[in-house]
């Protein structure tokens, strides 16, 4: 059994938001955190008060975790990024609402009293009997993670402890943001107050400024008397709120967010259910229809039909049986299809699963054909544009020396430009049949057949091409092109320049999959330069189908290696720059070199190239930590360090430096997962570096010291080639059914009154029966095992809670 949190996160848009450049305009981007740890960086949009986003992520969380904050900031070329404002969510009204939150909410101002992190390692005990007067002991051991108030990237921190009128502080702790005081501090017990409160503050000492508030912890003492002692780490929080004179007028972000805590039972749980909607699948092969699929596809409602066709096509995946299941929904597609034009355009389960089904199977082939293209777009930025509404004279530049362009000079090179895109692109999408996943060629094929079969008259010849391009064209190419980004083809997004020419080229495409010219001229006349091209495309296009739909199992083996489908294996590569700890001494110039990065099933390797031999490796079940390096160390905020064991028992250290937060968090997440599973995991680190006979971030001598902050392993980023965990499927699919399973009776009661009153009684009809009966008993024993797991925590819990008592 497992357990995680997942949090999905769509940042909208933003409105209203203030000026920060002399422009009269801002360059606005997010920053996403949980608990204090930067996890997300968006892109930034230029030159706009109204940003669009439009970015979405999911993240799996430790149970443990508390609050998510989106920060918005001015980025500045020259000077530090100025920020704008926050908003900040935490976990309980997050599970409070369970269909997820949607909304505008106002940006606060950052109040840097309230912008506190860390903990602090306590050990607090009432001393003395009756005789002699009792006494308040308070020791102070530690501290960790505290926030970061210098230039320097930490901070110096001391503490102050108050407690009926006195004051005590301890020394102070330079340039550490894990300082260990060690110290005591001792007051008379006031046995009068019934309400006296110890109170427990970190400050940042300053020689010139006023000192920074780092937070604090608070203690009823009459509470503290019946149990005598306290000691563990706490939580440091913030001074109390002040009410903020900028409250709506710093702007709102729109954000969309659902948290879902999933209990994962173990694998032989959700058998009974996989059988069961795998028989259901399979019932087609004898000739039977497969009742259960179909009830799935009429009780889903359109809020959640992307994530149960997801859900669903991850599921059969992990079967084996994504085909036949494809099958099934094309098959339910065309019988509710009267009007061939309209077939898979609709958001039906049928669209929705393919739709999923061709971003978990087909990423990699879409990154080999679009990418060239794409970096070709983004690299040129050359000035596109055919509408002669929006054509801006001084965008487009100067024809020659002397001569500034006019606006027929303009959409003639645009139109030129955007023919050449579209040559190279059709030009890839045909050669590409070459190298497809076996898989989608053979999803598609399946597809092909079936609407031939449906419309087998001449004047609907176009229609099983249609249906292909429908799916391929507009619902994957098409918006990969638009959204580059989105699709994980480009780190940023693209500027307006660039957009505009991304749509264009989209536009084109999709008017291609459409295969008609006259309905998308006649809406847009100005497309009309395009259309010899256009025209010669639906002819590639019909090309590149046929030889799509041709393949079979028993080609050559080259078929067979083609790109194998990635969703089973976790693999992630790239230039990093890499230093290995040899020694206990630092380097005072940078240690790092440029290595070409690979994970693969079992091991990280690097070499100096892509293609060159590899220069060293490390084992995957050895790694005990992989995290985050503080910024004073090297200077920059993206270092990441994996620790692991050698085979003698002697523990290394490997540095990687990234380009950005969101590239280091893609790394974090990639190892955390790949590692998952290790055993000799570390819960402490240190997430400073061993320089000059000391550690950087608790200046302890020791190099062997245990560590002095707590790992993460449980923060990280769902990613397209992440491995399919079928068991997790297994219950979301659970969770879903359990949620329509009164719609599921309702149908069925409804059809088998229809029935009833035809008196029929047919062998489907008990089939059916017999399926549903089959299916809301393995609900109820899902439900069962839950119920006894959760019955299970809560007596541990409490049994926890009692012998913390006694």
């Amino acid at each position: 059994m497992s357990k995680r949190s997942t949090l999905f996160i769509r940042i909208v848009e933003g409105k209203n938001l203030p000026v920060k450049d002399i422009t009269g305009s801002s360059d606005p981007y997010c920053i996403v955190k949980i608990d204090n740890e930067a996890i997300i960086r968006t892109a930034t949009i230029w030159t706009t008060l109204s940003p669009f986003w439009g970015e979405e992520y999911n993240v799996h969380l430790p149970p443990s975790f508390r609050t998510v904050s989106f920060y918005v900031l001015d980025e500045d070329s020259l000077s530090r990024d100025d920020v704008i404002g926050k908003v900040s969510i935490s976990k309980e009204i997050l599970t409070s609402k369970p269909q997820g939150v949607d909304g505008w909410m106002n940006l606060s101002e950052i109040d840097p009293d309230e912008e506190v992190q860390g903990e602090i390692h306590l050990q607090i005990s009432v001393q003395g009997d009756g005789e002699i007067p009792r006494k308040l002991c308070c020791k102070v051991l530690e501290a960790r993670d505290l926030a970061k108030k210098d230039r320097n990237g930490a901070s110096d921190p001391f503490v102050r402890v108050r407690y009926n009128g006195k004051t005590y502080e301890s020394a102070v702790v330079k340039k550490s943001c894990y300082p260990r005081w060690n110290t005591s501090f001792e007051f008379e017990l006031d046995e009068t107050s019934a309400d006296s409160l110890l109170s427990v503050e970190v400050w940042d000492w300053d020689l010139v400024s006023r000192n920074d508030f780092l937070g604090k912890v608070l203690f009823n003492i009459n509470k503290l008397q019946s149990a005598q002692q306290e000691e563990g780490w706490f939580r440091l929080g913030p001074d109390k709120s002040k009410h903020s004179e900028y409250e709506g007028t710093l702007g709102s972000l729109r954000l969309q967010l659902r948290l879902r805590d999933e209990v994962v039972l173990p694998s032989s749980h959700y058998k009974p259910l996989t059988e069961l909607l795998s028989q259901s699948v399979g019932s087609q092969l004898n000739g039977n229809w497969p009742d259960l699929i179909m009830l799935m596809d009429e009780t889903t409602t359109a809020e959640s039909r992307q994530e149960v066709a997801n859900n669903l096509v991850k599921l059969f995946l992990g079967q084996g049986l994504v085909k036949e299941f494809l099958d099934v929904l094309f098959k339910l597609e065309l019988e509710k299809t009267t009007e061939p034009n309209t077939l898979f355009r609709s958001n039906s389960l049928a669209s929705k699963s393919m739709e999923s089904f061709l971003k978990v199977a087909g990423m990699q082939y879409l990154h080999r054909l679009l990418g060239p293209i794409v970096n070709r777009i983004f690299e040129e930025k050359k000035y596109v544009e055919l509408d002669p509404s929006k054509v801006e004279l001084k965008e487009a530049g100067c024809a020659g020396l002397h001569r500034h362009q006019t606006e027929s000079d303009v959409i003639q090179q645009s139109c030129s430009l955007l023919q050449s895109y579209l040559s190279e692109l059709l030009t890839a999408i045909l050669q590409s049949a070459s190298y497809c996943p076996l898989l989608i060629c053979q999803t598609f094929q399946q597809l092909y057949h079936r609407v031939q079969e449906s419309f087998p008259d001449p004047e609907y010849r176009k229609v099983k091409f249609i249906a292909v391009t429908s799916l391929l064209c507009l619902r994957f190419i098409s918006p990969a092109i638009m959204s580059p980004k989105l699709f994980h083809l480009r780190e940023k997004h693209a500027d307006a320049r660039t957009s505009r020419t991304l749509l264009l080229l989209a536009k084109a495409v999709q008017t291609i999959g459409n295969m008609d010219t006259l309905t998308c001229c006649s809406k847009e006349p100005w497309m009309v330069c395009l259309q010899p091209a256009i025209q010669q495309g639906i002819c590639q296009l019909k090309d590149f189908i046929i030889k799509l739909v041709s393949c079979r199992e028993s080609e050559d083996l080259e078929l067979q290696t083609r790109m194998s489908l990635q969703c089973g294996t976790m693999e992630k590569e790239g230039f990093l720059f890499l230093h290995r700890t040899k020694d206990k001494c630092m380097p005072m110039t940078s240690p790092f070199k440029k290595y070409y990065v690979t994970i693969s099933k079992d091991t990280l390797s690097y070499s100096r190239t892509q293609h060159s031999k590899k220069t060293s490796s490390i084992s995957l079940p050895k790694i005990r930590a992989v995290e985050k390096v503080e910024e004073k160390c090297f200077g920059s905020a993206n270092v990441m360090q994996i620790i692991w064991s050698e085979a003698s028992g002697q523990q290394e250290t490997l540095y990687l430096d990234c380009k950005s937060v969101n590239e280091l968090n893609h790394w974090l997440s990639a190892l955390r997962k790949a590692c998952s599973h290790n055993t000799n995991t570390m819960s402490c680190y240190h997430p400073g570096i061993y320089k000059a006979d000391r550690w950087s971030c608790c200046h302890q001598r020791e190099k062997t010291d245990s560590g002095c902050d707590k790992t993460r392993h449980g923060v990280t980023l769902q990613e397209w080639y992440d491995p399919l965990d079928t068991d997790l499927e297994a219950q979301l699919i659970y969770q879903h059914l359990s949620s329509v399973q009164h719609a599921m009776r309702e149908k069925n009661y409804k059809v088998r009154e229809q029935q009833g009153a035809q008196e029929t009684d047919s062998v489907r009809d008990h089939r059916k029966a017999d399926e549903l009966t089959k299916l809301f008993s393995v609900l109820q024993d899902l439900y069962d095992s839950h119920s006894a797991v959760e019955e299970e925590e809560r007596l541990k819990n409490k049994t926890v809670f009692l012998e913390l008592q006694t």
